[in-house]
């Protein structure tokens, strides 16, 4: 899975922590984790102990988008067999199919193709009827890959709004109750688009606290997010929208647009959520490798988030304690990590959240004994071709140049050039961050 593994792996500590970063991507794996939920027996499919009467539907529709959303799909192509389907899904990692649809679309920033994506999967679901079982699949990356701006708004004033809170330090709540008033399927909009049909969403999660709502956007869930929250989301961050934009949220806010459906509202009453994975799956997973190598893991949270810069500060610090005091426990210690740090982008250099945490943490620590190690569990860190890095004291070898390349959001070439960057490609997968630091006895 690590491209380049065995020049990354410099020491055994390097080497427990790439196990533990590949063991968690591939625990998160919807294949993995979606065979382990669903099994078919007869007419009979059953999820996570729940059970669904195939008989009962004359059809089912497979709709959905996401990182993962392709291989998601494959996976109820065979459990489900000879069953008459049909369906469309929207992904940037495309996977070969028989019967479900499978459109490429662009993430992070919505395109032409996605939107169309979008629009097809709108459209099958407001062909379903009761007697139809519509199965959502959903992962990380949604948002962006399932764009169905509302009429009026262009899809350029939808992606200039999308980098300009990607670009501010929002939080993905922050960002997605903008991107919901904005959308024609996010939001609860696609179940609404579905009703009377019955929506079962299966997830794989990149959110932390598994939201439901905030997963892709939430398209099958109730939303609790208001226009006006979307307002004050841009007014927070100091974004000036496009006027097509501004005025329909300013419209929604007046009471002149209607909301998207809150919790209570009637579209949701044959409506069912699954989380099949999500950030601990992955954590869980490098725990038990840690442990195989004889350290002792330590799970901080699966719920970090915040500057990455800053948490690298954090996670360095316990780091230190564990080798000066022997807290939370005695080394040899593996701590661990998820959630989703973000990047405030002042500088115009090129990097991500993932290696933002590593040059950080490498600048808070000079001890020979901690090896850093963080990566994005979809392959892909902020816009390069890099998961994350990972370094320890003799790879940061350079303060003064790891402090201007943090100071210009620049981190990619600095690591690069050190031979530290991790490259796995696209993972199928997305779960957050997992960052894992390995810290030895004296």
């Amino acid at each position: 899975m690590i491209r380049d593994r065995s020049e990354l792996a410099r020491t055994p500590a390097h080497e427990v922590a790439l196990d533990c970063i590949e063991a968690g991507i591939d625990a998160a794996h919807p294949a993995r984790a979606m065979n382990e939920a669903l099994e078919r027996a007869g007419n009979e499919l059953r999820i996570d102990g729940s059970t669904i009467d195939l008989d009962a539907y004359a059809e089912i529709v497979v709709v959905g988008g996401g990182k993962a959303a392709a291989g998601m799909a494959r996976v109820l192509e065979d459990v489900l067999g000879d069953r008459p389907m049909e369906g469309v899904v929207v992904t940037n990692d495309p996977a070969e199919t028989d019967r479900i649809a499978v459109v490429e679309g662009s993430h992070p920033t919505p395109n032409e193709s996605g939107m169309e994506g979008a629009k097809r999967v709108l459209s099958l679901a407001d062909r379903a009827t009761e007697e139809s079982l519509v199965l959502c699949v959903l992962s990380g990356g949604g948002s962006a890959l399932l764009p169905a701006p509302i009429e009026g708004i262009p899809l350029d004033d939808l992606r200039s709004v999308t980098d300009a809170l990607l670009a501010s330090g929002a939080t993905i709540s922050e960002i997605n109750a903008v991107r919901k008033h904005l959308s024609a399927i996010k939001g609860g909009r696609l179940t609404a688009a579905a009703r009377p049909a019955t929506v079962v969403s299966l997830l794989v999660s990149d959110v932390v606290g598994n939201d439901p709502s905030v997963i892709a956007s939430g398209p099958t869930v109730p939303d609790d997010s208001t226009y006006d929250d979307a307002l004050a989301v841009l007014d927070r961050y100091d974004i000036s929208p496009p006027a097509a934009v501004g005025e329909i949220l300013e419209a929604g806010a007046a009471g002149e647009r209607p909301e998207t459906p809150a919790a209570g509202d009637p579209v949701f009453d044959r409506t069912e959520v699954r989380v099949l994975a999500d950030g601990f799956t992955a954590l869980a997973a490098a725990r038990a490798v840690a442990e195989e190598a004889s350290y002792t893991p330590v799970i901080l949270s699966s719920r970090v988030e915040g500057e990455a810069r800053e948490a690298a500060k954090t996670h360095a610090a316990i780091a230190a304690e564990v080798r000066a005091t022997g807290n939370p426990a005695e080394p040899p210690v593996v701590l661990l990590s998820g959630g989703e740090t973000t990047v405030t982008i002042r500088g115009d250099g090129t990097g991500g959240p993932n290696q933002e945490f590593v040059l950080s943490g490498s600048l808070t620590t000079d001890s020979a004994g901690i090896t850093l190690a963080s990566v994005d569990t979809d392959g892909s860190d902020g816009a390069t071709n890099a998961a994350g890095a990972i370094v320890d004291r003799d790879t940061a070898d350079d303060a003064r140049a790891a402090r201007s390349a943090l100071a210009a959001n620049d981190a990619y070439p600095y690591l690069a050039d050190r031979g530290a960057l991790i490259e796995t490609g696209s993972t199928g997968t997305n779960v957050n961050d997992l960052r894992v630091l390995v810290i030895d006895t004296a």
